[in-house]
């Protein structure tokens, strides 16, 4: 139905005709007559509840046609037509509520069943007021939703000490400090005044270093050139004005990150593919910034930010993304919730699912703030509305059962490995520093500039008064009287319609006051997007039906600095502000209304409730009844001493809404979150300034420079005599660098030693796999962390190739060694070139491969494991005698750093329950998922599929874990003969960040190579600032059938359809055809 907006019109028509319309779902076709003396007269049905209900300039045309015909016959069959037409929209829209009324119910069954699994495992413990929860609801009244922080402990100046760096991320729209183009359009509204203002007042709190707002750089010539600027600071920060020293990087910037295309500025719905590329931008900044700030607070180490706050579902997913990268807490902002918008679309009943979802891209936003709801430890709303009935629509948060675990990790009883986030209620702040209320009996009047402009004094002085003040008046024939101010964009959500309409109709109110719209920016109605030009032209249209024309002023522009200039005016005349949204997550306006003396009328859906209950200084009202719209405008207006009530109201009660007490509440809840962050049991190797250089970290390079040196043929033995030293040394003087003069010796110096004498411990037999050596000063000598760190470039092997049972592919060997000979085929370029190979095997079975393929393993820099949940270092023996020429080293800090909201033996139980076979009627089916304990490890779980068309797929395993408080990360693999289940923020993908972010490895400088398919993690695999090199005909078939079901978001809301970082080969994937593809990436 898109483009054919006035069928709407005739799906409401027959829905407001009701019973009237005479007709049923179950009902065959009556005969229709046309006359005033049959049972149905469709002229006039349609007459009365079409044409004289709906302003819709089409619908009416096509009626004048039709009256328009001579012949009578033809006339009645064509407005029968109409109404049939009418009757089978009426019919599909009864059949879209059927549809939905059958989804809810069936999400209500899952939801009670997950809520009644992850209490059973806890059954035996639970106290009473526990198992009262999870008793089955009864038809009684919705307690109040609260909260008890009891041992909270309040913000204050003891912080000062704390040098913090907290990273907030506001991804979409046009982001700026100074004059602020809010209602440009849909994606720049107040969550970017919030965001701007949040880092402002953060950055001013005391032990608050730096601030940093992350959003995207928009280089394109339809935005100004400011959104451009890689950095632009907001404010100097607290040390400044303390005088407390702060270094040069104090303060709070505004940090724009490059992603997607340069010269676009694209809306948020298209932003989905990008989000990769964001969040490995964003983890280079936060590296860089968190050693400068480390070296200028004079400690040396890293300052990690405390916390990673996204804003809105785009940010969510990449604070997410971030915080499994770094091992930091993260904090979400929802501000306007997917699941919320979907039902609402629903209930309208004119669009399906699918075509919402193809609009709106909403199924990939709702996923967005699912995995959001996974990786928070703290999720921060405006109101307890937003909690109880919008986030209580997800599959990861369930109000009753986050109650239980809360109570459970309160009395440190075990929760078997299920979490919720916290929810908190901290209402958004503001600014009152600029901020003049209009004076208590300070009438209109008595202004002598306003009441010039009142009086159109024509002798006025054009500096006197605010310049908007002139464009909002000009409109009035009478400027007298009292002000009715909407503050909005004209969006189809703000309900601005419904205003205009209730204020035309009512006479008294069009008598007593002025309405003013101040809708946004606007050049030209068709250069507005079709929402924002529909809503406008309908206002415009409506205005001109009830001839409102110098009743309602509508302002083309305005600039953010005219607001409260606005507000003041409003006040002056004695208005009314209102918001009448549909729905309004929170409602900053009506703060700042308030803050200026203006008394409220608002909705009543959403968080209006929570700011009249904190500053009563206003009427909330039902924003689909034009009648109590009006109602309540004529009594604010009509009655002075109420409107001097509220006035004085929310005066008397706006500091709670200021942006310091935000900050301290903001700051309280953060600090109890689980503080964490990258803790490594060695060194960070990272620092160039290490005495103890490990001897196989230069063996390659010095066994390259033998080789170079051996004139007369004679080949450089590690352990024979050094007899080339004194070419060694010319060689090195030659060169002219000192330092690297004195390494070289001192590792020649330590090779003339020999081995290890043989009466020490290194002769006993070690394992394949060792643990690292006891550290010695904080450094273990390991004698590969270093050469993986000096890598310039990594060529990331991640080819799914299995045959139809599951197993290695004699193709996977042949594409190995292609690649390997590939890399080594530039002798240069080889030195400084790190391969790691990325598999969904075990490390034994890696092993096995390669040792049947004649690999060594240390061709190799990294090997991870079972789809990302173990990550080895292959070493390269120190003697080649000492026996560790076949050992592994596991990284030590690997498993804690995913092990972030690992369920263990709980989830494994659950898995137990889930992957059990489905009762169809009386049959039993048998099992085809099998718990594999062979090929399982501390973090991942993994099962064998014997038949991968009766399993559920990843979304919909996902959904039940998270239903069950579980959060994890489920995947299929190994052509889809396996099932893995790993922690939430573990993959082959996340794994490589945590390469970038322990050893530096830049992920810009990566080459990852994979099939044309692969496993279900194989989307994460393409998109990023990484190198990805799909090789044709590598993969014939993999397991991404078994990745999501139907409805839901598509690959090209995962992965860009054209990206710069993405190619394919062309002839195979053979040696020349992948060095083919390096090389085009080298001369980019």
């Amino acid at each position: 139905m898109a483009g054919n907006d006035w069928i709407n019109g005739y799906l409401e028509a027959i829905l407001d005709a009701g019973a009237g319309a005479g007709f049923t779902e179950a009902e065959t076709r009556p005969a229709l007559t046309v006359g005033d003396g049959g049972g149905f007269n469709p002229t006039k049905y349609f007459v009365e509840e079409v044409v004289t209900g709906f302003d819709e300039s089409d619908l009416h045309r096509t009626w004048i046609k039709v009256v328009a015909m001579r012949n009578s016959l033809e006339r009645n069959n064509r407005l029968e037509n109409m109404c049939w037409r009418i009757w089978h929209l009426a019919r599909r829209q009864k059949q879209i509520e059927w549809d939905d009324a059958q989804r809810l119910a069936k999400r209500r069954i899952e939801r009670e069943q997950g809520r009644r699994d992850a209490t059973e495992d806890m059954s035996e413990d639970l106290s009473e007021g526990e198992k009262a929860d999870v008793a089955t609801p009864r038809a009684t009244p919705k307690r109040a939703f609260s909260r008890n922080f009891s041992d909270l402990q309040v913000w204050s100046d003891e912080n000062k000490g704390k040098r913090l760096y907290i990273v907030l991320i506001s991804l979409h729209g046009l982001v700026r400090g100074e004059n602020m183009e809010l209602g440009r359009d849909s994606d720049t509204g107040g969550q970017v005044k919030y965001v701007v203002e949040l880092a402002r007042a953060l950055s001013m709190m005391p032990g608050v270093y730096r601030v940093d707002l992350l959003t995207r750089q928009i280089s394109s010539p339809d935005v100004d050139w400011s959104y451009g600027e890689p950095t632009e600071m907001l404010s100097s920060g607290s040390y400044d004005v303390d005088g407390h020293g702060g270094g040069e990087s104090s303060g709070a910037y505004i940090i724009r990150i490059p992603c997607g295309p340069r010269d676009q500025y694209i809306p948020k719905e298209l932003l989905w593919p990008y989000i990769q590329e964001f969040v490995d931008g964003a983890l280079g900044h936060i590296l860089n910034m968190s050693k400068v700030l480390g070296d200028q607070t004079g400690k040396g180490d890293p300052v990690w930010p405390y916390v990673i706050h996204g804003h809105y579902a785009d940010a969510g997913d990449s604070a997410a993304l971030l915080s499994g990268a770094l091992n930091v807490p993260m904090v979400l902002t929802g501000h306007s919730l997917g699941r919320n918008k979907l039902e609402q679309l629903l209930k309208q009943g004119r669009q399906s699912k699918e075509d919402i979802n193809a609009t709106y891209k909403i199924m990939r936003r709702i996923e967005a703030e699912e995995l959001s709801l996974d990786a928070a430890e703290l999720v921060i709303t405006s109101t307890k509305q937003e909690i109880v009935e919008q986030w209580g629509l997800y599959d990861g948060f369930d109000v009753r059962l986050e109650r239980i675990l809360r109570a459970r990790a309160k009395r440190k009883v075990s929760c078997h490995g299920r979490f919720m986030p916290r929810m908190v209620v901290i209402p958004p702040g503001m600014d009152f520093s600029n901020v003049v209320a209009v004076a208590d009996q300070e009438p209109a009047e008595a202004d002598g500039d306003l009441a010039a402009l009142i009086n159109g004094d024509g002798n006025l002085s054009p500096r006197a008064l605010p310049p908007i003040w002139s464009e909002v008046m000009r409109f009035f024939t009478n400027r007298h009287k009292p002000m009715i101010l909407a503050l909005s964009r004209p969006d189809p959500k703000k309900n601005l319609t419904t205003l205009v309409k209730a204020f035309g109709e009512c006479r008294p109110l069009k008598e007593l006051a002025n309405l003013t719209l101040v809708m946004g920016n606007r050049d030209d109605i068709d250069g507005m997007s079709g929402g924002n030009a529909a809503v406008l032209t309908t206002v415009l249209k409506l205005i001109d039906k009830y001839d409102l024309y110098g009743q309602v002023s509508y302002p083309k522009h305005h600039k953010q600095s005219d607001v409260p200039e606005i507000y003041r005016l409003a006040a002056k005349t004695k208005g009314v502000f209102i918001n009448p949204a549909l729905v309004e997550p929170f409602g900053l306006t009506l703060i700042e209304a308030a803050a200026h003396g203006l008394p409220m009328v608002a909705t009543k859906n959403g968080g209006p409730v929570d700011i009249h209950s904190a500053l009563n200084n206003g009427l909330l009202v039902d924003p689909h009844d034009q009648k109590a719209i009006a109602n309540a405008l004529l009594e604010l207006v009509a009655d002075k001493n109420l409107w001097n009530e509220c006035r004085r109201n929310g005066l008397r009660n706006i500091h709670l809404f200021s942006w310091p007490e935000h900050c301290r509440q903001y700051l309280s809840r953060v600090a109890v979150c689980r503080m964490r962050h990258p803790q490594w049991q060695i060194d960070t190797l990272m620092d160039t300034s290490m005495d103890e250089e490990s001897m196989g970290d230069s063996l390659k390079d010095v066994q390259d420079m033998s080789l170079r040196l051996s004139v007369d043929g004679e080949k450089y033995s590690v352990t024979g005599s050094l007899d080339n030293s004194a070419e060694v040394d010319k060689l090195l003087a030659a060169k002219g660098d000192p330092e690297t003069y004195n390494q070289v010796k001192r590792i020649l110096d330590k090779l003339k030693r020999g081995p290890p004498s043989s009466n020490t411990e290194e002769t006993e037999p070690k394992p394949d796999v060792n643990e690292p050596r006891a550290p010695v000063n904080n450094v273990i000598v390991s004698n590969k962390y270093p050469a993986l760190r000096k890598k310039r470039k990594l060529f990331v092997i991640a080819v799914d190739c299995y045959d139809d049972s599951g197993n290695v592919s004699p193709r996977m060997l042949e594409i190995i060694q292609a690649i390997i000979k590939a890399v080594r085929s530039d002798a240069t370029a080889a030195r400084f070139a790190g391969l790691v190979l990325s598999t969904a095997l075990s490390v034994d079975e890696i092993m096995g491969m390669l040792n049947s393929g004649n690999i060594l393993p240390h061709e190799f820099d990294a090997l991870i494991c079972s789809s990302g949940s173990e990550l080895y270092y292959p070493t390269i023996p120190a003697y080649p005698d000492d026996g560790s020429n076949k050992k592994l080293w596991p990284d030590p800090d690997y498993d804690s750093h995913i092990d972030y909201r690992w369920g263990g033996e709980g989830l494994r139980k659950t898995m137990f329950l889930l992957t059990a076979p489905e009762r169809v009627g009386q049959e039993k089916q048998e099992r085809v998922i099998f718990e594999d304990a062979e090929h399982s490890n501390a973090h991942c779980l993994a099962y064998v599929v014997k038949d991968s068309t009766k399993v559920r797929k990843v979304d919909e395993f996902r959904q039940r874990l998270r239903m069950r408080g579980l959060r994890c990360h489920p995947m299929f693999c190994r052509n889809s003969t396996q099932l893995h289940v790993i922690p939430l923020l573990a993959s082959r993908s996340q794994a490589l960040r945590y390469l970038f972010v322990r050893w530096g490895l830049d992920v810009t400088n990566m080459h990852v190579f994979v099939g044309e398919t692969g496993d279900t993690d194989y989307e994460e695999m393409l998109a990023g600032l990484h190198k990805t090199i799909i090789l044709k005909g590598a993969v014939d078939r993999g397991s991404e059938k078994l990745l999501r079901g139907s409805g839901s978001y598509q690959r090209e809301d995962i992965v860009p359809s054209e990206s710069p970082n993405i190619v394919s080969t062309e002839a195979g994937y053979n040696c020349e055809a992948i060095l083919n593809e390096i090389q085009k990436f080298r001369h980019r």
